[in-house]
């Protein structure tokens, strides 16, 4: 996968784009950036990034991605941010059990300890 397109949707390898999030070479600059590893993370199941960018306050003890759903893509339909804290909305969309889905999310997202985590989203 280190050559294939990432599936954050930025058109950009893998291995130099949400990879180098997921593997710790760098943090996530903006809530957006940060959103598009997140998603990365569940299409490459990679448990560990989800944990480690989710506010310890709201973070489920179970953060392993659903094996019977492949995620297929991610629209990002707006973005907020100031010093500390900000918010994105997007859309994944999904093959599930069911077949072909989408799922909505404004997500939120704070700067803790000079990193930005994921809080909390509304799903609709």
């Amino acid at each position: 996968m280190p050559h294939d397109a990432c599936p954050c949707g930025s058109g950009t390898a893998y291995a130099d784009c949400c990879g180098a999030l997921h593997r710790g070479e760098r943090a996530a600059e903006t809530p957006e950036q940060l959103m598009r590893s997140r998603y990365a993370a569940f299409a490459v199941g990679d448990p560990f990034y989800l944990a480690r960018t989710w506010h310890p306050r709201t973070r489920p003890d179970d953060v392993t991605a659903d094996p019977g759903i492949r995620w297929t893509g991610l629209t990002i339909l707006g973005s907020t941010e100031d010093d500390d804290a900000g918010t994105v909305d997007f859309a994944a969309r999904f093959d599930g059990p069911e077949g072909p889905d989408e799922m909505r999310e404004h997500s939120r997202f704070v700067r803790r300890g000079g990193r930005w985590v994921y809080v909390d989203g509304d799903v609709g």
